[in-house]
């Protein structure tokens, strides 16, 4: 019975032994877990949009002027037809990018047959107007009025303008005729299509100027014209330096 009980353990023992021995190898050989590491590159900087630049612009459209009335000759006289023409112009300007922007403009605008009540008599009238002109525009596709795209604007203007004009009687015989530099104001609204360095821009153009006159008329008897508006309808194209 004694050998038969230390036969038995003895098997036990060296059941054992190579079990403890396993485990503790396996537990030696498991590798330990080491976190990856990665190479952050460095992000290129926010592009906030199209910051200022200068830029040059051409302008070319078609012209209508009307008057409130007019005298000549100790006469009162109303217009009752627009006069019809074109202008075209060039400027030079800075936007800042958020959406102001601002020029110095000069056309030169040719106007034919402003007609009095009556079509007694017609008036021409050539300019030249210098115009310094502020804007603001406003984007149409969600982003800032710099990213491109299609977009709208407002404006105002002020300047001087110099002014020839000449009157014809009915028979188309002209009886007079003068020049005068007279303050105008202006004011713009209109559509533009960014494409970066060039902006295509379609709008309206208002200018006002109180008087047209000879003053002195060249050709006597002077007359006076009063409450002039053009009216501009004219497409441009800007150029930006960036």
């Amino acid at each position: 019975m004694r050998k038969l009980l230390t036969t038995s353990m003895a098997v036990m023992a060296l059941s054992v032994a190579p079990l403890s021995m396993v485990g503790s190898a396996s537990a030696a050989d498991i590798p330990q877990y080491v976190p990856p590491t990665y190479d952050i590159p460095d992000l290129p900087p926010v592009d906030y949009g199209l910051g200022g630049s200068f830029y040059l612009r051409g302008s070319a459209g078609g012209a209508m002027w009307t008057a409130s009335d007019g005298a000549y000759c100790g006469c009162v006289a109303t217009f009752s037809t627009p006069g019809y023409g074109y202008s075209v112009g060039a400027g030079f300007g800075y936007e800042t990018g958020d959406g102001l922007r601002a020029d110095i403009t000069v056309d030169y605008i040719s106007i034919d047959k402003l007609t009095t009540t009556g079509a007694t008599h017609t008036v021409d009238l050539r300019t030249g107007i210098a115009l310094v002109n502020a804007y603001y525009d406003i984007s149409l596709d969600g982003y800032s009025s710099a990213d491109g795209g299609l977009g709208a604007y407002v404006g105002a203007g002020i300047g001087i303008a110099k002014n020839y004009s000449d009157i014809e009687d009915a028979t188309a015989t002209q009886i007079s005729w003068g020049m005068s530099v007279e303050a105008a104001v202006a004011v713009m609204a209109g559509v533009t299509y960014d494409m970066g360095n060039v902006v295509a821009d379609f709008g309206y153009r208002g200018i006002y100027m109180h008087k047209v006159m000879s003053q002195p008329p060249v050709a006597p008897p002077p007359y006076i014209i009063n409450n002039n508006f053009i009216h501009e309808a004219r497409a441009t194209l800007r150029y930006r330096f960036n």
